[in-house]
């Protein structure tokens, strides 16, 4: 057997010495980059640290047991109120003349529980806008994209006829177009027909009924108390008071986003909550 030469028993210790070198020079990389856990590769975006959105329905929902279900007939229930204890109310809005992207903001962002009552004409800025709030910004301003906004933030979008006539002066068939062609174009531009109908100033015969029925809906919604320019309610109840179960009517006015910050402020000063007007109708129309 050769002898090992002098040489190579040194080259395995050179070999060490070469790779610590290494480690240790400025810039090397043989030390993994340990500056904080979740430092990321070059070039790769940052975590965002932002909690993560809140899934599911917006509003508060029903406990079992609280709600107490409505006997149903034939027609669709004409409903005011929903019959709980709890300190919950709920928001609808009515037409769609002025199209405030701060009400938007604020609904998507603050996870506000809205149900929407569309009128075509009012949305497409067809007549005269509602301007008792003071002098309108954006009548019309989005059409239909807007709602396609409040729908996509949470707030269904139902019916509130096409022209906005008092219903009772007019007989089945007329009302029955009113309705079914506020549903069809409604399914046709948000992809989703109407479940519910507000009658125009809370107006409606029998024949209104019927034509609901006919035209797809489950109930019919009226309210409890309005809410006025300012944010300001109005009730319908002698102690001037918030009620549980109570249905708040809004519309689409001048000074919107200001008035509805207004009013959810107010609302929750006083101990209540806002609740998910859907799921409580499900719980109320439960057979």
């Amino acid at each position: 057997m050769r002898p090992r030469s002098p040489l190579a028993a040194l080259r395995p210790a050179c070999v060490a010495l070469a790779l610590l070198a290494a480690a240790c020079a400025p810039g090397g990389d043989a030390t993994p980059d340990r500056s904080g856990p979740s430092a990321a590769p070059t070039g790769s975006a940052p975590r965002s640290s932002a909690p993560p959105r809140p899934q599911g329905p917006p509003g508060a929902l029903p406990r079992p047991g609280e709600v107490r279900p409505l006997r149903t007939g034939a027609l669709p229930p004409v409903i005011s109120s929903i019959p709980t204890k709890r300190k919950v109310v709920f928001l609808t809005i009515d037409d769609g003349w002025e199209q405030d992207p701060g009400l938007v903001r604020q609904v998507r962002d603050q996870r506000i529980p809205l149900t929407v009552f569309a009128m075509r004409d009012a949305v497409e800025a067809k007549g005269t806008p509602d301007q008792s709030g003071g002098q309108a910004r954006y009548v019309g301003a989005g059409k239909w994209d807007y709602f396609r906004e409040l729908r996509d933030a949470g707030s269904p979008v139902e019916n509130h006829t096409l022209t906005h006539p008092d219903l009772r002066t007019l007989p089945y068939a007329a009302q029955r177009r009113e309705l079914c062609g506020a549903s069809r174009l409604i399914g046709k531009e948000l992809g989703a027909r109407p479940t519910l109908f507000r009658p125009p100033y809370g107006s409606y015969n029998t024949d209104t009924l019927r034509a609901a029925k006919s035209c797809g809906m489950s109930a019919v919604l009226l309210w409890t108390a309005t809410v006025q320019p300012g944010g300001k309610i109005a009730y319908q109840v002698p102690d001037k008071q918030l009620r549980p179960g109570d249905i708040l009517l809004l519309h689409f006015r001048p000074n919107l986003a200001r008035d509805f910050r207004v009013l959810v402020k107010k609302i929750k000063r006083r101990g209540y909550e806002l609740g998910n007007l859907q799921a409580y109708l499900d719980a109320t129309l439960a057979r």
